[in-house]
């Protein structure tokens, strides 16, 4: 069910459906995205589809993943990138194989402390982590080259887009749940400019911890 032909036939179906970034590709076959879901779901780790991850949490759709992380390396040098919604951890195991640090923010303190671990024993140790308030983002440690947020606010909190460096992009899914799309926001020297990838689904950006 994690045979190698399962995972190159995912990457496969991801070239088709626009992912042309080689190294993205390359690491999504490497991380066994089968120890990131309930061992009960783990023969579907590979279909190209969300899972329950609990917490009422989802681990997001492959496509999806590869998607926020190919807008991430238009940067021409993202060292420095924050994620919101740490989630299974997924997301950002491919990202700390991709830049040289990852800052990471979950609300749900359980949740943080079981995919922290999951993370260290995958031998993830280029992160930082942060039990707190996805919404205020991380000031301390701003500014960012990329801020990837895995959950939807009803607008695009001024917070983020303020821990952006020039040139910093924002990738976020903006909207409630009738309808949402991913949105590129790009600092620039004279201000931001805003893109529009495509419309997705996924859980609500929530202010507060748990």
């Amino acid at each position: 069910m994690t045979s190698n032909r399962t995972r190159r036939r995912l990457m496969e179906r991801l070239k088709t459906e626009g992912i042309e970034n080689s190294r993205i590709l390359q690491v999504m076959e490497q991380i066994p995205r089968h120890l990131f879901v309930d061992e009960a779901l783990a023969h579907r780790a590979y279909e190209d589809t969300a899972l329950p991850i609990g917490f009422k949490q989802t681990i997001s759709q492959p496509y999806i993943v590869a998607l926020m992380t190919q807008e991430v390396m238009k940067h021409p040098d993202p060292s420095r990138v924050l994620e919101i919604g740490t989630g299974s951890g997924y997301q950002t195991a491919i990202l700390s194989q991709l830049v040289d640090q990852v800052f990471t923010m979950e609300r749900i303190e359980e949740l943080m402390r079981v995919t922290r671990q999951r993370l260290y024993d995958l031998r993830c140790y280029n992160i930082k982590y942060s039990a707190a308030d996805g919404t205020l983002g991380w000031p301390e440690q701003a500014p960012f080259d990329a801020i990837v947020v895995t959950a939807a606010p009803e607008s695009v909190p001024g917070e983020l887009t303020d821990q952006l460096s020039v040139n910093g992009r924002l990738i976020i899914p903006v909207g409630g749940r009738a309808e949402q799309r991913l949105q590129v926001l790009i600092k620039t020297p004279d201000g931001m400019e805003q893109e529009e990838i495509e419309r997705v689904r996924f859980v609500p950006l929530l202010a507060g911890r748990e």
